[in-house]
């Protein structure tokens, strides 16, 4: 079976731009699921609505794929299942590497999802002596001392870090020494890497931060729209101070 190491993606050399790659996971997820139901085929709308994204997006990104459907018919599922599999290179063995088996990491290794999706999870990394050997998954923890032996025996391309930020910089820096070339990154830090090198960020608490703004924005919009005159001008905050719990408080304008 073919592996990470000696098998880049299509998608650069194909021009696929980054946002149709982004959607693709999107689309399979869609799909995998129609075909778990035995469906056949799907229209744009459909698979689109599916997908969470607008049907002439769908058509658009399929296009660069070569693939069109058949008008009045739809897409078959089941090749288009192969096709975006194949194009985002999960038709190939991609053996991953986890340091840092904490409660996420350890969570990350026991994540089904890996290999249903074609990544195998070779080897976890902790720089805990205490967590050597110990079975996570199935799986002995091996200490990070061996890190670039790991890397170089199992043919890693592809690294998951969820250290410590402290620690995650120089855990990267070793994991591209050592010939990884992507990289999942779940520490809250930015991680700097060397051309060539892919690296994605995961940060839950980014996420949250954005839908604690959505919900902000959502409770404004109630506000104004239970105002007992929506017409009436927004009232500005004055430009003195206001007296709070603490003492004065300077005055703001209301967003």
């Amino acid at each position: 079976m073919a592996t990470g190491r000696t098998h880049r993606p299509a998608t650069r050399s194909r021009g696929i731009p980054e946002a149709t790659v982004a959607r693709l996971p999107l689309y399979l997820r869609a799909l995998t699921a129609l075909s778990e139901r035995s469906v056949p085929t799907v229209s744009s709308e459909e698979l689109a609505a599916a997908a969470g994204v607008n049907s002439a997006k769908l058509r658009k990104d399929f296009s660069y794929l070569g693939s069109y459907g058949t008008r009045g018919v739809g897409y078959d599922v089941e090749y288009l299942v192969y096709q975006i599999s194949r194009e985002l290179g999960l038709t190939q063995d991609w053996p991953v590497v986890i340091v840092g088996i904490g409660n996420l990491g350890a969570a990350l290794a026991n994540y089904g999802g890996f290999a249903s999706r074609g990544f195998r999870v070779a080897a976890l990394i902790d720089a805990d002596p205490a967590m050597a050997g110990t079975p996570v998954a199935g799986i002995p923890v091996q200490h990070a001392d061996d890190l670039e032996r790991i890397v170089t025996d199992n043919g890693v391309s592809i690294g998951v870090i969820s250290t410590p930020a402290g620690a995650a910089q120089q855990v990267c820096d070793r994991l591209v020494a050592a010939g990884v070339t992507s990289i999942l990154n779940f520490a809250p830090t930015v991680l700097s890497v060397p051309d060539g090198v892919d690296v994605r960020k995961v940060d839950l608490s980014i996420e949250l931060q954005i839908l604690a703004f959505h919900e902000q924005r959502k409770a404004v919009d109630d506000a104004v729209e239970s105002s007992p005159d929506p017409a009436a001008p927004p009232v500005r905050a004055t430009t003195g101070n206001r007296k709070g719990p603490d003492g004065d408080m300077p005055a703001v304008m209301p967003a």
